[in-house]
């Protein structure tokens, strides 16, 4: 049974590693493309996008899927629409591993954004320490707010975009731990962090480590994303195409 899993997070990678040497499947990993160097993977990797909706409905149609499974980032929502599309069209089952969202604990100072719009304008006109945590595709946005001095933590370097004037670079690929992230917090200074709600684990450290040292959080909203059958965990992802498997075969 022909699977494609659209990746991108670590709960596609651990779904690559599940069914790399599951009998059952035969699975191929698409990732967007926009990290230069992404980490190695144990599946067949297609890099790059599809061409919209019909791209991927035809994608869908000549490889033979059977099945696919959005594994994609909380905020790839255009992906996850397409993906919700294609796949009625083409009439092939869908589903959507989603990663459960970070929620306030006891001690946390989070201020909410609904988008990264919303996000620069809650940095106020007084210069701050700032900390983006949110990739590198929206940094551009914070030129708006030149004042402060940032901290932009990356995996690629941004190229060929207007940048804000104070800004220093950090390529770092996660997880981080929560010593690294403290140091990271004290050594820099830093007033605030601007971050995506991504859930998960592999960057929670970053707001365990505000909420120790008292920095408050700009925390910007998950968009609206489309989902088929919902599952929490790689297992679960697995255990819906096996039964996905037995239905094809009428078991």
């Amino acid at each position: 049974m022909r699977i494609l899993i659209l990746g991108g997070t670590t709960e596609a990678s651990a779904l690559a590693r599940l069914l790399a040497n599951d009998a059952r499947f035969e699975a191929t990993l698409s990732l967007a493309g926009r990290t230069e160097r992404p980490a190695p993977q144990p599946l067949p990797t297609r890099i790059g996008g599809f061409g919209g909706i019909d791209g991927l409905v035809r994608h869908l149609r000549d490889e033979k899927i059977a099945a696919v499974v959005d594994a994609t980032h909380p905020y790839a929502d255009q992906m996850s629409k397409h993906a919700v599309a294609a796949c009625d069209e083409a009439a092939v089952p869908l589903a959507s591993l989603v990663r459960a969202p970070w929620t306030r604990q006891t001690g946390d100072e989070w201020h909410d954004a609904i988008d990264m719009a919303a996000a620069v304008e809650a940095l106020g006109p007084e210069p701050r320490r700032v900390l983006l945590a949110i990739g590198r595709q929206e940094l551009p946005l914070f030129a708006g707010a030149p004042q402060h001095r940032y901290l932009a933590r990356v995996i690629d370097a941004p190229a060929g975009v207007a940048l804000p004037p104070q800004l220093t670079l950090l390529q770092a690929r996660g997880p981080f731990d929560l010593a690294a992230e403290t140091d990271l917090l004290r050594d820099h200074r830093i007033d605030l962090v601007v971050s995506k709600n991504a859930g998960g684990d592999a960057t929670y450290a970053k707001i365990a480590a505000a909420r120790a040292l008292g920095v408050p959080v700009v925390m910007i909203a998950r968009p609206d994303k489309p989902a088929g059958h919902v599952t929490a965990t790689p297992e679960e992802a697995v255990a819906w195409l096996d039964h996905v498997r037995r239905s094809l075969r009428g078991v």
